[in-house]
């Protein structure tokens, strides 16, 4: 059946509709369909709908060819997913929700609006790392993770999607933190990594520049593991200046963005040895 037989099939206004879209959409042909044809699905049959309702309320500039590389860039994921451990999340509107739209709540802060240069640390599947360089095209970002594999699959999508911002870097955030090449070399951090608060301040510090930032997407606990963390904090040279909790309307899930001012230089004994960070927290 040729691709103008099929989307003539799925534009039947049946009961059976649904049922169909789901079927072509399990055999891989959303990827081969037009932007224009996902406008004219009924709302709640169109996983991106949230992601455009999240750019118009940030004020994030879009338009199809943005939304069209978000979607390409979930299904090509779900697709590697099958063959490598990328993301526990496979339901398409929970992907939206906890990977685009938690992804991008940062934009218009001035942490990020100032920053010409933007590290993630621990980016696994290239959050909140691709969104970012999806919403920044001017500005350059840089995506470190301890597993290759991983990071082959981001370089293979970002050339095949059009991603031309992004360079990906197979390296402990141990060894980042003291390569010349990366050691303070960046204006912000960002990190969604799952790590002590301590443990993952000691990952990000190191590599941001005096007077930038680090910001740790962090969970419900977030105001007791700075609590816990702020000698570790103060220690790495850097000082929490705010917890944010970005609020958008229809959104179930986001983190708190905890904001970390890098106020003096990192002391040259941190970060410590491959390991240790997470072995023995600061405190």
């Amino acid at each position: 059946m040729s691709l103008k037989a099929q989307n003539r099939l799925i534009f039947e206004f049946s009961p059976q509709m649904e049922q169909r879209y789901e079927k072509f959409a399990k055999k891989g042909l959303e990827r081969h369909l037009k932007p224009r044809f996902f406008e004219n699905l009924p709302k709640k049959w169109n996983k991106m709908e949230k992601l455009k309702r999240a750019f118009e309320q940030l004020n994030i500039p879009s338009d199809e060819n943005l939304t069209e590389k978000f979607r390409l860039y979930m299904e090509k994921i779900l697709e590697w997913n099958e063959h490598i451990n990328l993301t526990a999340i496979t339901d398409k509107d929970e992907f939206v929700d906890k990977h685009f739209v938690d992804s991008i709540l940062s934009y218009g802060r001035a942490e990020i609006e100032n920053a010409k240069t933007v590290i993630d640390i621990g980016t696994g599947a290239g959050f909140p790392g691709i969104p970012l360089a999806l919403v920044y095209p001017d500005k350059k970002f840089v995506l470190a993770d301890s597993l290759n594999k991983r990071l082959k699959v981001i370089d293979q999508l970002c050339s095949e999607i059009g991603i031309s911002n992004v360079e990906l870097v197979h390296a402990r955030a141990e060894e980042l933190g003291k390569s010349k090449a990366h050691r303070e070399k960046y204006d912000l951090c960002v990190s969604r990594a799952v790590a002590n608060f301590a443990t993952l301040s000691e990952y990000c510090l190191p590599l941001v520049k005096k007077d930038g930032f680090f910001m740790a997407y962090k969970g419900p606990d977030a105001e007791r593991e700075i609590e816990e963390s702020g000698k570790a904090v103060s220690l790495l040279g850097g000082k929490v200046t705010e917890i944010f909790k970005p609020t958008l309307s229809n959104l179930d899930f986001s983190h708190n963005l905890v904001m970390v001012r890098k106020i003096k230089n990192t002391p040259a004994k941190f970060p410590r040895k491959a390991g240790t960070p997470a072995k023995e927290p600061l405190k």
